[in-house]
């Protein structure tokens, strides 16, 4: 029963009896308002069928349950706002199922067997509302000349707390902001009247704060820094993307729901403070879990899953910036199989086109790309094609989607070239379902049914027009400034799902992302970044905030993007690790680039997706010199070994949510000098990698989280967590270490992922029990949705020091002849 619709019923009553409508005899009206009164002031538990709703001189405050552990916050002076559905990028349904609400003294109780929900009386007395320290009344009155009033900016102090069924509070919201569009916004904000909200939070001392999408400034922990959550491509170290999803070592996570431009104050004063530039309420989700796996489960069911992509991408991917023919892209893939070296996706760049919206092929640089693509899929080679979303004047679909109005434009109409050339265009607006669907017929009719390219790179998603000034088909840029990611990515994932259903998966490169993106089979990487030993380093800790925001696949241009300009004059600071003086054409006067190609490299090996990009005459694993090209190479074959491993926890993504490029704080959340350590991940449950970040060096310190034993993977070397070690990092060697109680299946030699690799051997890491679940599956379709692909749960026990596996079979020959356990 509804606390709203029990008072609405009343208010009918009430009104009727003052308008002579209703004949109602006073002892019913007594009876009925003492039934109200003892369900609203006594204090006796009533469970609820749906969200609940107060309402309180103005202000709607509604509570949606989506689980026992998942709530929606909404809070408006618009009642109709209060109690509508989420914005863009959600999917769940609500479920009040186990929850409860009762009402006593100290306000309203709305709880779960995960979850208790306390919100504040309507009118607490003053000495439960916040204050400052006491003025005087005069110094008031002459303060409240200038600064009191006005304005429309009101703060109300409807404080809602959080907590775990056992009394542990996860989250204290003080009060909440709505106040009027400053008059720039309103300006560029069409449709109805908007406004600034804002809400603010406790944050506590010891409390640490991961997600909200990608900032490339160095930071692990968010805590102590404002976060500029909006899609920014020139963003100081590089481009930022918001994904308004935030991860607490309280043991939360917390969905703004709002996708204007965001504002993300984190432990200022003890608090945090939440503020976006257009809504018309506070909204927001609250994720308790006991883990943070749990979390992710979470923010999978409000926003759905990440589905396995082709095993073909998590092999490796080569690019450059650019190959500019058909012939160069047809070398590279033979030479990769002339020198035996594992390859899968090669990628047809930008400017393959005659002109910027045509959706062609130049055919003199590619005069027949569907025997290109059958030679390459000969080699077991798949090709990811770059389809950009602009649309030059003059071009022929141009006009077309100008009468149409599916071209992003101003509020007057015009289309927003953003300054660019002519050349290049505005964007086609993928917010229109029509357009969408255009635009993803026109890659199918134009690209993938005739030429046969397999997957497809969405650049410029941003998009790299700055939509503030802009007019979508959803409504404003400025109040829709962050979804067209979302919008742009489903337009190709889900047409390839309605015209190929699931006999085929679907890979999108994407730049920008935004809550639920992670759903439409997409790839994120870190935009164009220089290639500079300091962009390396910043690296690290913003892919594992971004994965950390709900988004398990992530990745760089291995060695960046963007050559710096270099002085004539440059030298490395300390002498180079790999002589690069065979490879000048390559590398210019840049000498330590080889260096930090490969520590890049090695790194790329344990990313969620391992693709090397850049503005470089060449790009191959062979283009760095002879003393960079055998340990390139020992990086790639150990990828493709590693596959099995690889793919088993990627589809533990999919199950959960959870990535698995993850934070150390996700592990081991007891250990607090795991809160923030920007260069040190897991890579699922057993790698702990620390990738060698500084120019020259060979060592590098690693902290081995406290509560387990670790092995260097290279000499077995079996050490205890919670110590800091110096490890050996000679240029061959990255610092990788393997958790006690791992289980790690390495798969035989193969030249691709789609040829059939079986379980060569299979590692156990003594000193703690261990399990491990190996998928396997055709490695194409969307069949494991259905049927859940073939499953070998490998156990192992630390006393009796024995393994068993059970369900399918995953290796012929008897286990002693594929299983190895690491002791030393």
């Amino acid at each position: 029963m509804q606390i709203s619709w029990l008072l609405d019923g009343w208010e009918c009553v009430i009104r009727g009896l003052r308008g002579g409508r209703y004949f109602v005899r006073p002892s019913l009206v007594l009876g009925l308002s003492s039934l109200l009164l003892t369900l609203w002031l006594g204090g006796a538990a009533m469970a609820q069928s749906g969200p609940l709703v107060l309402q309180r001189d103005g202000r709607v405050i509604s509570l949606a349950p989506y689980a026992p552990n998942i709530l929606r916050v909404t809070i408006s002076t618009d009642r109709a706002a209060a109690t509508s559905d989420p914005g863009y990028g959600f999917v769940g349904k609500p479920s009040a199922t186990g929850w409860t609400h009762e009402r006593d003294a100290e306000g309203d109780v709305f709880r779960s067997a995960r979850m208790v929900v306390r919100v504040s009386p309507e009118n607490p007395s003053k000495d439960k509302l916040p204050k400052p320290m006491p003025l005087d009344a005069l110094n008031s009155q002459l303060r409240d000349i200038y600064f009191g009033g006005g304005g429309g900016h009101r703060q109300h102090n409807d404080s809602l707390v959080v907590s775990t069924a056992e009394g542990k509070t996860l989250l204290h919201m003080r009060s909440w902001i709505m106040s009027p569009e400053r008059p720039e916004v309103a300006q560029l904000d069409s449709g109805k009247r908007g406004y600034r909200v804002a809400a603010v939070f406790d944050s506590r001392a010891d409390e640490h704060y991961y997600g909200l999408g990608q900032q490339q400034k160095g930071w692990m922990d968010l805590r102590d820094h404002q976060i500029r959550c909006w899609h920014d491509y020139g963003a100081i170290g590089g481009e930022v993307v918001c994904v308004p999803f935030m991860v607490s070592t309280r043991g939360y996570g917390l969905v703004w729901d709002n996708p204007s431009k965001t504002t993300v104050d984190l432990g200022f004063n003890g608090q945090n403070v939440w503020s976006s530039e257009v809504g018309d309420r506070v909204s927001y989700f609250v994720i308790a879990g006991e883990t943070s796996d749990e979390i992710y489960e979470g923010y999978r069911r409000l926003t759905g899953v990440s589905h396995m992509l082709p095993r073909a991408v998590y092999g490796y991917i080569q690019s450059k910036a650019i190959y500019p023919t058909q012939q160069q892209i047809l070398d590279v893939a033979k030479e990769y199989r002339e020198k035996k070296l594992p390859l899968d996706v090669v990628v047809v760049d930008f400017l393959n086109m005659t002109r910027q919206g045509e959706m062609d092929l130049d055919p003199r640089r590619w005069p027949d790309p569907a025997a290109m693509n059958r030679e390459l899929h000969a080699m077991d080679v798949n090709t990811l094609l770059s389809v950009w979303p602009h649309f030059s004047q003059g071009t022929q679909f141009y006009d077309m989607l100008l009468d149409k109005g599916w071209l992003v434009h101003t509020r007057d109409g015009k289309p927003d070239s953003g300054g660019y050339k002519d050349v290049i265009g505005p964007n086609i607006d993928t917010t229109n379902p029509e357009a969408a669907k255009w635009f993803w017929e026109k890659i199918r009719d134009r690209y993938v049914n005739p030429y046969g390219f397999d997957y497809i790179w969405l650049d410029e998603t941003e998009p790299d027009v700055d939509p503030a000034k802009d007019v979508f088909f959803i409504g404003s840029g400025t109040r829709f400034y962050n979804v067209y990611p979302l919008f742009h990515t489903a337009s190709v994932y889900e047409g390839f799902r309605r015209d190929f259903g699931d006999s085929r998966r679907v890979m999108i490169l994407a730049r920008a992302a935004y809550l639920g993106a992670q759903r439409n089979g997409t790839v994120f990487w870190s935009s164009d970044i220089v290639s500079t030993w300091d962009m390396l380093k910043r690296s690290i800790p913003a892919g594992l905030n971004f994965t950390a925001s709900g988004m398990p696949y992530w990745d760089t241009d291995i060695a960046g993007f963007f050559s710096p300009s270099l002085p004539a004059d440059y030298h490395a600071e300390h002498k180079p690790l790999i002589d690069g003086s065979d490879v000048r054409g390559t590398i210019g006067n840049y000498e330590d680039y080889p260096e930090l190609f490969v520590r890049w490299f090695e790194w790329g090996a344990f990313q969620p997706v391992m693709r090397a990009h850049g503005e470089r005459n060449h790009n191959e694993v062979w283009s760095y010199g002879k003393q960079a090209e055998p340990i390139l190479a020992k990086y790639l074959k150990l990828r493709y070994q590693l596959l099995p491993y690889t793919y088993s926890i990627a589809y533990r993504s999919y199950q959960t949510g959870a990535p698995y490029m993850r934070a150390l704080f996700m592990d081991f959340p007891e250990d607090p000098k795991a809160a923030n350590i920007p260069d040190e991940y897991m890579y699922g449950p057993a790698f702990l990698v620390a990738p060698v970040t500084e120019q020259g060096a060979t060592h590098r310190p690693v902290y081995l989280p406290a509560g387990c034993d670790w092995y260097n993977y290279w000499t077995n070397e079996r050490l205890h967590g919670g110590q800091t070690i110096v490890a050996d990092a000679p240029i061959d060697t990255l610092p990788l270490f393997v958790k006690a109680g791992s289980i790690v299946p390495l798969g035989s030699e193969v030249q691709s992922a789609q040829q059939p690799q079986t379980i060569a051997s299979v590692r156990v890491y003594s000193g703690a029990d261990g399990k491990f679940t190996l998928f396997q599956d055709d490695g194409n379709t969307y069949q494991y949705e259905k049927s859940g692909g073939k499953l070998t749960n490998i156990t192992w026990d630390d006393a009796a020091h024995q393994l068993k596996h059970e369900g399918a079979p995953a290796w012929s020959g008897t286990d002693r002849s594929v299983v190895t356990v690491v002791t030393k």
